[in-house]
């Protein structure tokens, strides 16, 4: 008789996960709160428009492939890849720089900037994809359970790019501002100040430059679907709306979940939920991390995000647009050092209607915009409506339109939904920061240490935030499982 495996919750970490488990032969059941599957990768559709809620950006095609792969499918299988040219682009307020979808072309764009930039930026991307292909052959790949996880013939080579900073690396060859903000940017992702970042993670200035930005047609939450789809071709059970309010322990094990005061009996029980939620399940003498631990920890940001519908096609922006054009070092500072709502705050803004005329009515633009904030602010519908009207006139400046008018409807979301619709800690939006005190194996574990048959994945372990590292995570997670299964 399989095992039974319960799984709490239904984003990217925990669809990668059951879908191995359910390919080893495990009895897989997940268990959603909200009405749809997802996590933070849920859809918004409104009056013909479609809106991804969470992840936007496609970046690491090659795990995404991998990932399918190991269940002999194909991406091609189940939704439809656009490489973006260009990538996006940076607004600054003097200048915009166009990343291109090639390295020459981006090349020649630093050139424009600053002569004679484009041949360290070359050597600079060459080193990246060392970094990468170590990184993601080598390093992440990793369950980090042990500090010699990270030692490897390889790394041991590139030891001082780990106490090197992503900052300091990249001021050393480059002098204009805008191109060490351009180079900089990539490792946000990872949920840190590029000042706090080790040098080694400059492998996702590869992933930029080198691999791509790609747009699955309708929308990331296509990707969702196709893991759903697989899951459920291998006989995983999906049931949502289904809020779990203990997970239960007999004599050191656990037995299963409540829901709605029912055991789920299961054998074993796999939370790819906040790690943090997770752990306020169980009794407290089965935690691992006290509230102290998790109050020192440093969390990548948290968002205040709007989708927004707009009754006509919007000019001088491409899919994906950054405005750079404020001090990159007083918001990072506002987010990190002096947490508090920022002065003059960097922005993102999503189009992608632009790319796939089907993510809004014809004639129309889907617009999502996002400011990264501290999480655990203040959150309140006149502090939303405040930075709208700040970051809606930047817009317009930049991209010299008057929009405000042809707005048919605007939807928020921020720090208090973060913590209402996900569990998460202090609402932060992209789980806790890739520093290098919280790196591999000083991340929390995927396999509790109190609880025997309780199992954790997603972004607040390993290998950290973003959508890729969340299905390396959910295959990590599953080998621990059919390891301990088997022992």
């Amino acid at each position: 008789m399989s095992k039974k495996v319960t799984i709490i919750g239904s984003g990217f970490s925990s669809l990668s996960s059951a879908c191995y488990l359910a390919k080893a032969g495990f009895d897989v059941s997940i268990y959603e709160k909200n009405t749809t599957a997802g996590g933070r990768a849920r859809q918004l559709k409104r009056d013909g428009f479609t809106f991804d809620m969470g992840p936007s950006w496609y970046w690491m095609p090659d795990i995404f492939d991998k990932f399918f792969a190991d269940f002999d499918k194909k991406t091609s299988d189940y939704y439809k890849l656009d490489k973006l040219s260009p990538a996006y682009k940076i607004f600054f307020s003097d200048d915009v720089i166009t990343i291109g979808d090639s390295l020459d072309k981006i090349s020649a764009e630093f050139e424009r900037i600053e002569a004679g930039s484009s041949k360290h930026l070359k050597k600079f991307i060459s080193q990246a994809q060392e970094n990468y292909s170590i990184a993601i052959d080598k390093v992440v790949l990793r369950p980090g359970l042990s500090p010699f996880e990270l030692i490897t013939k390889e790394t041991i080579l590139k030891v001082d790019q780990f106490f090197k900073t992503i900052s300091s690396e990249v001021r050393k060859k480059f002098k204009n501002p805008k191109l060490i903000s351009t180079l900089e940017f990539p490792v946000l992702f990872l949920g840190a100040k590029p000042s706090k970042t080790p040098s080694f993670y400059n492998f996702m200035n590869f992933a930029d430059f080198g691999l791509g930005t790609w747009h699955p047609k309708g929308g990331m939450y296509e990707v969702i679907k196709a893991m759903l789809n697989l899951s459920k071709e291998l006989g995983v059970q999906i049931h949502t709306d289904s809020s779990i309010e203990k997970i239960n322990v007999t004599d050191g094990k656990t037995v299963g979940v409540e829901i709605n005061g029912q055991l789920i009996v299961s054998d074993i029980v796999l939370s790819g939920a906040d790690y943090h939620h997770s752990e306020s399940l169980l009794d407290k003498k089965y935690r691992q991390y006290s509230e102290s631990y998790w109050s020192k920890k440093t969390f990548a940001p948290s968002s205040l995000l709007f989708y927004i519908g707009f009754n006509k096609k919007l000019k001088n922006i491409e899919h994906h647009n950054l405005f750079f054009d404020t001090d990159f070092e007083k918001h990072a500072e506002e987010i990190y050092d002096v947490p508090k709502w920022p002065t003059d705050p960097l922005f993102y803004a999503n189009f992608p209607s632009i790319t796939d005329k089907s993510m809004s009515p014809e004639g129309c633009e889907t617009a999502f915009f996002l400011v990264p904030i501290a999480p655990d602010l203040e959150d309140t519908p006149e502090l939303r409506q405040q930075y709208f009207d700040l970051i809606m006139a930047r817009f317009q400046k930049r991209t010299d339109q008057q929009v405000e008018e042809n707005i048919l409807f605007k939807e928020s979301f921020c720090v208090g939904d973060f913590i209402e619709e996900y569990n998460s800690y202090k609402g932060n939006a992209y789980g806790m920061a890739n520093t290098l005190s919280q790196t591999a194996f000083l991340r929390p574990k995927l396999k509790s240490k109190k609880v025997k048959n309780l199992f954790f994945t997603g972004q607040l372990t390993v290998p950290g935030p973003g959508v890729p590292p969340a299905l390396i995570s959910g295959k990590l997670v599953s080998e621990l499982i059919i390891k301990a299964s088997n022992s």
